[in-house]
């Protein structure tokens, strides 16, 4: 088949404005081939280019004491632990994908975040995940199909992201679901890998050395993925079900296979540069790595494996085929090379080396097929670089109009809690997790299911505390302070573990950004995540932007999830969160700026949510000085040892926090006896999710000692009962059985699926 006829509706076809298929011809002095505009049309979209989001992403704190490599600049961040080990993160998005195909979708997102990992010459300790989909019970107000689809998409994404790390042999050991119906159309798939690597066996993403080889590794290339990146750089729509040719598949026993071949080639010395195929194949690694290096590639497609007959130099060059590295090995080396991936049958072909010119020159069939300079390709390059133009959504002045007081008092406050403890959005997600290895590798010390969890490092005094969060409601109705909020939160459950906050990963998951009111939600958003990890000393070591999330009928809620890496350096001081010895005492400590009630968050919480769909009002109030201060306090009160127990308080507020404590042990929960002396109405007090607030429990013995440490600190703290039996009292307001909390909380997923 003869390629199409080059011009601007092509390259539009292709997610190419006209301006840019103009600076293409500029660039290359003519028109180009087929091939050459299919290499932009994917480097230059938003989904490798960042061309709509780079200029705010510039703005986020990118240095720190720790930071060894920073955004952007390799496969993961890296963060100096001590001891001469480091630890590579980071998270990224599948969402279009699980979209159209959510096992596959799901599952090779896991797999793309993983070989990021290792390419660093890092090994993958642990898997985390944030996931997001329209509403599942029918209660909501869905249709029936709707439910139906959104059920499906749930349990094949969760099935996809367990069977992968699974069979790949890496603890699936965190994560987060949400449900709300702006995410009917398109669910939110990011998934977090973390990893540990000595410092003086890491692996570069630059390619150097003219005339060193160039090898691809792993799997063949098949057809599967091509247009990918430019698939994920559009909205959703009704064509999206005919593009499942752009779902990769995945493979993770071969991935397993990869990951111990490259972490063997990678110490023996041999390799100059790695890069995973993710986005783009072929075409981003050796774009990438060339322009990273000063250098170019010429590359012989007739070389590269294939599982299709056929495959056109443009199909080869996109294809997103799974499980496939880029490597370029030291001249002299190449049989180190071959005989490591001959042991572990895998593929490994030359295909090219390294040039002194800075241009990408694709051979196929004895054609030269493409000759493109590798800088005017890449991020940081000569891809194309936007500020788009950004308003205050007008959504907002309404949504301000919110009056708390017209909110109808309720006559049972124990029926709330139950609610609340049922409700999709808070009850255990036991469901999901019980599918996942938790324990794979023997390191898992947390489990999911709390605040965060922990894993240990073999060899060391030294864990990881690790976690995804953000609340898409609090970002929707104050993009500022709702990005200032998904930072402290993911920080706050860390602290709650033990662990000190040292950096983060984001994923920026966000509509179209041609849009002037998401990108006002966008650029504000990004504004108080920096404003956070500024003040909490905890840099920005890279991610990823999605952006598009948005059909016909609506976007999903600004959705800025943060993935917070905590340090532990001594594994006795982790701390969990469920009460543990009855009569201990019972404190709530928080920042100092609180106001009692708190009433002006209470329609963006859980609590609102039993009987709204949208959230009104404002996001919580939330000082970042304050927020620091108070999470200092907790981790003294920890590494002191005076506490047995602490949890922070977010969704569903004090009352779903307290039942959490009572019943997260579920082999073991316990009551507790709390008095409340309410400043105003007391649902609000219960039930707001007022931040920079913890629950901890302690020793009798204890308890003026932490009053007085905390009141020094200039922090508040309210003592407000004690660990019981198995009854749960807050005043005479909520009076309910351990065994009726444990019932809500842990059976509610199970059952509504089975409806």
């Amino acid at each position: 088949m003869s390629d199409p006829v080059i011009n601007s509706a092509l390259s539009k076809k292709l997610g190419l404005l006209e301006e840019e298929y103009e600076r293409i011809i500029k660039i290359l002095g003519r028109t180009p081939t087929y091939t050459e505009l299919g290499i932009f049309s994917v480097m230059w979209s938003e989904h490798c280019s960042y061309k709509n989001s780079i200029l705010e992403i510039k703005k986020l704190p990118r240095s720190g004491e720790r930071l060894l490599v920073g955004a952007g600049e390799e496969n993961a961040g890296l963060v100096d632990i001590g001891d001469g080990l480091a630890v590579a993160f980071k998270i990224e998005s599948h969402n279009h994908p699980s979209a159209v195909e959510p096992y596959q979708g799901a599952a090779t997102g896991v797999g793309g975040i993983l070989r990021d990992i290792f390419t660093m010459g890092a090994r993958p300790v642990a898997a985390l995940n944030s996931l997001r989909f329209g509403m599942i019970s029918n209660e909501d107000e869905n249709s029936k199909e709707q439910t139906s689809r959104n059920k499906f998409l749930f349990k094949n994404v969760v099935k996809g992201i367990g069977d992968y790390g699974n069979c790949f042999g890496v603890p699936t050991v965190s994560g987060e679901v949400y449900f709300e119906n702006c995410y009917n159309d398109n669910p939110l798939i990011n998934a977090m890998a973390v990893g540990i690597v000595k410092h003086n066996t890491t692996a570069t993403a630059e390619a150097g050395g003219v005339g060193n080889p160039v090898f691809i590794v792993g799997s063949s290339t098949g057809k599967d993925g091509i247009h990918g990146a430019t698939f994920a750089s559009e909205e959703i729509s009704e064509d999206s079900e005919s593009k499942r040719p752009n779902v990769q598949v995945g493979d993770p026993f071969t991935e397993k296979l990869l990951l111990e071949a490259t972490l063997e080639l990678i110490n023996s010395g041999a390799v100059v540069g790695i890069q995973d195929m993710g986005a783009a194949g072929i075409t981003c690694s050796t774009s990438e790595m060339s322009a990273k290096g000063k250098c170019g590639m010429k590359i012989d497609l007739d070389k590269v494996p294939l599982r299709d007959k056929g495959m056109s130099s443009y199909e080869i060059m996109l294809s997103e085929s799974q499980e496939r590295m880029l490597v370029v090995i030291e001249k002299g080396k190449e049989k180190i090379a071959e005989e490591i991936f001959e042991k572990w049958d895998l593929n490994i072909a030359r295909i090219g080396e390294v040039i002194k010119d800075d241009r990408i020159k694709i051979f196929y069939k004895g054609k030269l097929e493409a000759d493109v300079p590798a800088y005017e390709l890449v991020l940081g390059g000569g891809a194309p670089v936007y500020e788009r133009e950004r308003s205050f959504p007008l959504y907002l002045n309404k949504k301000r109009e919110f009056k708390a007081d017209e909110i109808t008092v309720p006559e049972d406050l124990n029926n709330i809690l139950i609610r609340l403890l049922s409700s999709p959005n808070i009850t255990n997600k036991s469901w999901v997790y019980e599918q996942y290895d938790t324990q794979v590798r023997t390191n898992s010390v947390v489990l999911p299911g709390g605040d965060a969890s922990v894993i240990r490092i073999k060899g060391t005094d030294k864990a990881l505390s690790v976690k995804t969060d953000c609340n898409g409601r609090y970002v929707y109705l104050n993009p500022y302070k709702g990005g200032i909020t998904a930072v402290c939160e993911s920080a706050r459950n860390v602290v709650c573990t033990g662990a000190k906050p040292i950096a983060i990963t984001n994923c920026l998951n966000f509509g179209n950004p041609y849009n002037p009111e998401v990108y006002y939600q966008f650029s504000e958003a990004l504004k108080g995540i920096g404003d956070a990890c500024k003040v909490l000393n905890t840099p920005v070591t890279g991610g990823n932007v999605s952006f598009y999330n948005q059909s016909k009928d609506h976007a999903v809620y600004p959705t800025p999830v943060i993935g917070m890496l905590g340090l532990i350096e001594n594994t006795e001081n982790i701390m969990t969160s469920h009460f543990k010895n009855e009569g201990d005492v019972i404190f709530l400590i928080s920042g100092n700026y609180i106001r009692e009630g708190n009433e002006i968050s209470i329609g963006s919480s859980e609590y609102f949510r039993l009987n709204n769909v949208e959230p009104e009002g404002d996001a919580p109030d939330i000082d970042i000085n304050e927020e620091k201060k108070v999470q200092e306090l907790i981790l003294e009160l920890i590494s002191q040892r005076l506490i047995n127990s602490a949890h922070d308080i977010s969704d569903g507020g004090l009352a779903v926090a307290l039942a959490e404590c009572c019943i997260m042990n579920r082999q073991n929960p316990a009551g507790c006896e709390v008095q409340i002396e309410y400043k105003g109405r007391k649902d609000f007090e219960l039930f707001s999710e007022t931040q920079s607030s913890f629950i901890v429990s302690a020793n009798e013995t204890n308890a003026d000692l932490i009053t007085g440490i905390v009141l020094k600190n200039s922090q508040r703290c309210k003592r407000l009962g004690i660990v019981t039996g198995k009854k749960f009292r807050i005043n005479s307001d909520i009076e309910l059985e351990t065994d009726e909390l444990t019932g809500a909380y842990f059976g509610s997923i199970d059952k509504i699926l089975s409806e």
